[in-house]
């Protein structure tokens, strides 16, 4: 009987993903990687996470979006389950709007983080 947990997200592209795994210190292994859980049975992601106790975490694309995959009774993180995957969040949807407005000729013009952990940004473009 399998283990892992698969955990949906909003969580689509998958460079946001990696840069929002980058910003919050979490080094990650990217391609087609096994994740490896209990009694060495493993799951295919795209992203992994290994962990200091040989059960890793990863986000593996179910055809819509990047599923958190994991065995949770190994969960061996600085935060909760839904402390990770908030954070992750957060940054995945700051890389997405930086990505997209970008593309559409957006600057930041100003970018504050308020004191309950929201970030404030306000783009700006200049038309000729």
């Amino acid at each position: 009987m399998s283990h892992f947990s698969n955990i949906k997200t909003q969580i689509r592209n998958l460079e946001s993903l990696q840069s929002a795994l980058t910003d919050l210190g979490i080094d990650w292994k990217s391609g087609s990687t096994p994740v490896r859980g209990y009694k060495g049975q493993t799951r295919n992601a795209e992203v992994a996470i290994e962990q200091d106790n040989g059960y890793d975490i990863g986000f593996s694309w179910n055809g819509k979006e990047y599923e958190l995959v994991s065995d949770l009774e190994y969960w061996q993180q600085a935060w909760s389950v839904d402390g990770f995957l908030n954070r992750v969040t957060q940054r995945y949807a700051y890389h997405t709007v930086m990505n997209e407005t970008a593309k559409q000729g957006f600057q930041v013009a100003e970018q504050q983080q308020t004191e309950d952990g929201a970030i404030r940004l306000v783009v700006q473009r200049w038309s000729a």
